[in-house]
This record gives structure tokens, sequence and C-alpha cells, in this order.
């Protein structure tokens, strides 16, 4: 997807470069760099954007699937009130760590807990556990998006809100030529989105898309 530019500028840059620099963000992408780790981080744009979904919703209890290097975690439990409670699902122990690390650099340490493994085994565990969240940021796998949805629904209390990143997949979603699982596994879960009665949903088109959905069926908070 093409973007409006101007000279050097595209809207996102043109944002980006209104806000001040964030230290602990930069952290992730040192720390990131420092481990050869791929940085793959939401967008800052999103990461702020997240930062304003869960302050103004007053989300206590949020979960995370996918951390990487705690970037979008950062941008997560800095909005949680004192006693909020952030639930971070990683695949790598590595990247789980790495995340804690730049979490507790940021003051923020006390707030995340991490469980490493399959998410679609933690994601069991916490619905056994009896588990609700009002809050979710799904930024993992791709192919386990349909999936890793169903499961933040059964987690959600009423009026949770969902977040998705990636949802344009570089272009790949809207490209019917590309039938890969990936792909189609996104295509799926963006009409999802659009169309489940369960759900008000809305899609936002900047960087690599992002989708937000409120959860109108659930359990009372």
């Amino acid at each position: 997807m093409e973007e409006w530019t101007m000279g050097e500028w595209t809207p996102n840059t043109y944002f980006d470069s209104l806000y001040e620099s964030d230290r602990d963000l930069e952290r992730v992408a040192e720390r990131l760099q420092a481990e050869g780790m791929r940085d793959i981080s939401v967008a800052a744009g999103y990461g702020r954007l997240l930062t304003f979904l869960v302050a103004a919703t007053g989300a206590r209890r949020v979960l995370e699937i996918g951390a990487l290097g705690g970037y979008s975690g950062i941008c997560l439990a800095r909005a949680l009130p004192e006693d909020g409670r952030l639930v971070s699902l990683e695949l790598k122990r590595e990247y789980a760590e790495l995340a804690r690390e730049n979490l507790t650099a940021a003051g923020l340490g006390d707030k995340a807990e991490y469980r490493v493994g399959e998410a679609a085994a933690s994601l069991e565990e916490l619905k056994r556990e009896g588990a609700r969240f009002d809050f979710f940021f799904i930024d993992a796998d791709k192919e386990n998006y349909p999936h890793y949805l169903e499961a933040c629904i059964a987690l959600a209390n009423r009026g949770a809100v969902i977040a998705a990143d990636n949802t344009l997949l570089g272009g790949k979603t809207i490209d019917e030529t590309r039938q890969g699982p990936s792909a189609r596994a996104m295509r799926h879960f963006n009409q999802t989105i659009a169309r489940d009665e369960r759900l008000q949903g809305v899609h936002l088109s900047a960087f690599d898309g992002l989708a937000l959905a409120r959860v109108l069926s659930g359990m009372p908070d």
C-alpha cells in the first residue's frame, strides 16, 4: 500500500517527529540490536495509540500475545493504574527475559507477568484459571490470529478492547495472488473483526495495519 509523501516526509514520519524521544522505548531497539534479534516491534505511532487506549478505557488487566523485546509491553503497562497488571505471552524465553529487563528498566517490572511457551497452551491455562481481561494486544505468529481472536473473546470482560498489529502483512492481505497460510488467516481475521456480531470493529490502514474491536459479549467487569 503506497503512502502519501512530500519530499522526505510521509504522514507517519511527520507525526512521529512531533513527539519527543522516548528513552525507555529507544532502549528496547538498542537491546534487540545488541542481542542480534530482529526488531519487529509495533510502530511508534501505534505504540502511542496503545498507551492512549489502555488509559482511555480504564483497563486494569491487559493480555499481550507476543512480547518480543518489551516495546509494546512498555506502551501497555505505562497506562495501567497502580493496581493494574500486564500478562504477556511469549514463545521464546530469551525474548521474554529481554522484555522483562526492559520493563524493569522503565520502572514497570512490577506490573508485568511473563508466560513462556506456545500461546495456545498459555491461553488455555488462563481460561482454566478463570482469568478475565479488559484489553488485549495481539502481535505474534500471523497464522494463528483467528485462534487468538477467539481465545481473547472467551477471556474478555464485556466491553474489553482487542487490538491486533500487522493486519496488512506488508500488502499480502490485499493481494489475492498471495494464498499462503498467513495471508489467508489474516483475511479471515480481518473479516471477523468487521462482521462478527460479538464485536464492534474498526481497521486502521497506517503503518502495517491495526485492527481494533470492542467485545460486546463477555462477562460484566
